[in-house]
């Protein structure tokens, strides 16, 4: 592994407003990000990802590659949370098997968002259609892990409808407004996105790293109800991110030539989702345990991914 690059990425400024988020609530500091300035934060990332995604597929040829390389995206989403679920399920139970699977199978935003900006230090190409890839990988893994709660759920009591869960995996805000933004995107003329460019990438690494200290106060909040659950989880929330990400990094040179789009590829089945999710599960599973799933993604998986995980699957990506 090229140690340069780890370095680089342990000292990346977003990451290290992460780690001072924790630190500051260990600290029991008052510092915090107004509920209201987070969300829009938030808004911005997904939106700003999105409509340059639009604009890198408007200008990419969409032919039979571009579609295979969606279907693997979907097909990832589909198999990790069914293998999974199965791990769990003896250890944590059915609902938190579920909700930690789908979890798992879906795919974390602000970690793909944190990739693009390595990519883009790095000088590595990729396309635009892995916006796309990202936004289509979200739903397919909170319906399996919803179909295999119903299958599996022992106790007869009123569940969710499959209609109703399909209708809320699409219209979940995250997913909305990054497919949203990447058709708005994919639809406007270089001239018109070049108007709005300052916003969409000049401004864009200065509001991660704000949003990335707020996820870091968030996750040291929640640190200590997640000991209390044993070693499972948080050996799961490192060893999963491992095979997945080691796995699919070799395996996404059979469907693009691109080692940009291999390592997203890779980062995103590496990934786990704390905001779609999370949402979900609420109307989904309401048993299960937020204070076990949330810190798994959250505080465990995510600061892995961007410290360790992204040079380690780039090496992969290179090697092969």
């Amino acid at each position: 592994m090229n140690l340069d690059l780890l370095m680089d990425n342990l000292s990346n400024p977003a990451l290290l407003f992460f780690l001072l988020g924790i630190i500051a609530v260990q600290l029991k500091s008052d510092l915090a990000i107004p509920e209201n300035s987070a969300k829009f934060i938030s808004l911005y990332l997904l939106f700003s990802i999105g409509f340059k995604g639009g604009q890198e597929l408007a200008h990419s040829h969409l032919g039979l590659d571009i579609l295979w390389i969606l279907l693997f995206g979907v097909l990832l989403a589909t198999i990790v949370p069914l293998y999974t679920f199965f791990i769990l399920k003896k250890k944590l139970g059915i609902q938190n098997a579920g909700a930690i699977a789908a979890a798992y199978g879906s795919v974390s935003a602000v970690t793909f968002v944190t990739s693009v900006s390595f990519l883009e230090m790095q000088n590595i190409d990729f396309g635009g259609h892995m916006v796309a890839v990202m936004a289509l990988m979200e739903a397919p893994a909170i319906i399996v892990g919803v179909l295999l709660m119903s299958f599996y759920k022992k106790e007869k009591s009123k569940t969710v409808s499959f209609g109703q869960i399909v209708k809320h995996s699409f219209t979940n805000g995250s997913v909305l407004l990054i497919m949203g933004s990447l058709v708005i995107g994919f639809l406007a003329s270089e001239k018109q996105a070049a108007g709005i460019s300052p916003f969409t990438t000049d401004i864009f690494k200065g509001f991660l790293a704000v949003f990335l200290l707020d996820m870091g106060i968030t996750s040291g909040k929640k640190l200590a109800a997640f000991w209390k659950n044993g070693a499972f989880p948080f050996v799961f929330a490192i060893v999963i991110p491992i095979v997945n990400g080691v796995i699919v990094s070799y395996l996404s040179r059979f469907v693009t030539n691109s080692h940009g789009d291999q390592l997203l590829f890779a980062i995103l089945a590496a990934s786990a989702s704390y905001i779609a999710v999370p949402a979900a599960m609420k109307i989904a599973a309401p048993k299960a345990n937020p204070g076990l799933y949330l810190p798994m993604a959250l505080a465990i998986t995510f600061p892995f991914n961007i410290t360790l995980g992204l040079p380690l699957y780039m090496y992969i990506v290179e090697y092969f």
